[in-house]
């Protein structure tokens, strides 16, 4: 069929011929038979001639003496010259000299199918594009959630220096003492801190910092001096900190933390310069109370004391004790916590910073044990999904809150 033509339908039909014929004998017949049949405008030599019809299709199949077969004949007219063009193919009963027998089987609509083929092809760009979308979406999400995610403790060098493993990408480094002062680090949200463990500095210390910037946090007592200047001789630091006097990094409440590592904004200031914080008399009210409440707790653990009451059945229940000592290896230092059922199974485990949202679509748990600090908010959210029993590292001040039970690891002889 010439290019000018724009094909609509496929005339099918089928056929059936008492003798042995070939192609050019059903095609001779469909023209020949047809001819002045409708018309000199409805001849089909005259029909191709102007793009209406294009080239038939035939395919026969012979066998016994017979040919059967089928013929497809494109048209680009309306579907009533389509229609009386197959009813007059229909009325022939002779190829050659044979009887035959020819019959409409269908008249397909090009368009029709063009278009589904068009709407199923726009469905998959779609299709395509959402699952494009919703990765980028989802990449986002991770990147935001990872972005809040409490770092995870690791070690470094040969000798296992204890660190976050921020210090592997981080342009800063946070020195500290030891590995419990890593630990209180990523509870406040700092994954770029490593141990310097013991007075000597090991070569890693010196090999890691080259090149970064260099803050040394250290504790604010006489064997924090004695380390800073071990560090001097080795190590070219940008920054200095210390914990209030007389205290260590790992007792420092991650607010007091936070307030102090805000210094590292200077990092650009010419001099090194060496800050106690608190010892300012226009520290903040609440760094204040901060510091008022964390010096109770430090008074309630060294007292094994609670305000809230501890029934003598739980430390003589061994399922319980043997829960927690299961759960503990598990979730140490790893800023996470874990819901389990009154059988003692885990129902779930989740980041500590996300623990009190995910306790209100929890169902059916019993205790809750936890790689940080029991508060009152933690408490009074725990008692109303049925939280029967709290394990923590340590705890906040703390009111009665229902028959809700509070220990530390250490109550329960699991750390010290």
């Amino acid at each position: 069929m010439p290019n000018t033509g724009i094909v609509k339908y496929h005339v099918k039909l089928k056929f059936e011929v008492d003798g042995l014929v070939e192609k050019a004998d059903i095609i001779g017949a469909i023209f020949g038979q047809t001819e002045g049949l409708l018309g000199p405008e409805m001849n089909l030599n005259e029909l191709q001639k102007v793009s209406k019809v294009g080239r038939i299709e035939v395919n026969v199949d012979t066998k016994s003496n017979m040919a059967r077969g089928d013929a497809v004949i494109p048209m680009s007219t309306d579907i009533s010259t389509a229609a009386l063009i197959a009813a007059a193919i229909e009325s022939i009963d002779k190829v050659g000299p044979f009887q035959a027998k020819f019959a409409l089987s269908g008249i397909d609509d090009i368009r029709a199918i063009k278009k589904k083929v068009i709407v199923d092809r726009a469905k998959r760009i779609v299709q395509e594009w959402a699952t494009k979308t919703i990765s980028e979406g989802e990449e986002m999400l991770k990147d935001v959630y990872d972005a809040s995610k409490p770092g995870k403790l690791t070690a470094f060098g040969k000798a296992q220096l204890a660190c976050g493993t921020g210090v592997f990408e981080s342009d800063w480094i946070i020195l500290v003492e030891g590995r419990a002062d890593v630990i209180n680090l990523l509870r406040a949200g700092f994954d770029n801190a490593i141990a310097i463990e013991g007075a000597k500095i090991d070569e890693t210390i010196v090999k890691l910092t080259q090149g970064r910037k260099v803050i040394a946090f250290l504790d604010g007592d006489r064997a924090g001096d004695l380390i800073l200047k071990e560090l001097h001789g080795v190590v070219a630091i940008d920054k200095v900190l210390r914990a209030p006097i007389g205290r260590e990094v790992e007792d420092c409440t991650p607010l007091e933390i936070a307030e102090i590592l805000k210094e590292v904004s200077a990092l650009s200031a010419p001099n090194i310069q060496e800050t106690h914080p608190f010892q300012q008399s226009d520290r903040k009210q609440e760094i204040k109370r901060d510091r008022q409440e964390h010096a109770r707790e430090v008074e309630r653990q060294s007292q094994a004391k609670s305000d809230i009451e501890r029934p003598p059945y739980v430390e003589s229940d061994p399922n319980i004790l043997s829960a927690v000592k299961g759960v503990y290896p598990q979730i140490n230092e790893t800023l996470e916590a874990v819901i389990l059922d009154g059988s003692m199974r885990v129902l779930l485990k989740v980041p500590v910073s996300d623990v009190v949202k995910k306790l209100d679509n929890t169902e059916g748990g019993k205790m809750l044990v936890l790689d940080g600090i029991v508060t009152q908010r933690l408490v009074d959210a725990a008692d109303k999904v049925g939280i029967e029993f709290i394990v923590g590292h340590r705890t906040g001040e703390l009111r009665k809150s229902g028959d809700i039970q509070v220990r530390t690891f250490g109550d329960m002889g699991i750390s010290n």
